[in-house]
């Protein structure tokens, strides 16, 4: 590690650390970073849910995760849902599906009924069995 790269470090605030770390996750897993999505194209992403939101009742029934990986956030929505088991801020996950521009009080990028898999939390027994 380059004395730049120590620097950094200790300068840098929480976030920082934490986006860098994300950021990490993200090519160990080899996902694609959300920040590098391109709308109206299928991805494969993975992160940390930073918060769980209901869409409006107007909308019908539909659970809105941010999915966030250091690089960009994305919201995950599964429509005809209020409770996904495991869908919860704080864990993590990797969804797959296609990538849209949805407005759900924002316009932001959507993946709309993504296929996902739970990912163990590191100080789990399911990390280290």
């Amino acid at each position: 590690m380059s004395l730049r790269t120590v620097w950094d470090r200790l300068t840098a605030s929480q976030a920082e650390l934490e986006a860098d770390d994300e950021r990490l996750e993200v090519r160990r897993r080899g996902t694609q970073p959300v920040g590098q999505c391109r709308l109206r194209s299928r991805a494969e992403v993975s992160g940390v849910i930073r918060a769980v939101t209901f869409a409006p009742a107007a909308a019908g029934p539909a659970l809105v995760a941010e999915l966030y990986d250091g690089s960009g956030s994305l919201d995950l929505v599964w429509l005809g849902r209020r409770e996904i088991p495991g869908i919860e801020p704080g864990r993590r996950l990797v969804a797959e599906g296609m990538i849209t521009a949805a407005d759900f009080g924002r316009t932001h990028a959507t993946m709309f009924n993504p296929e996902y898999r739970l990912l163990p939390a590191p100080d789990s027994a399911e990390a280290n069995p």
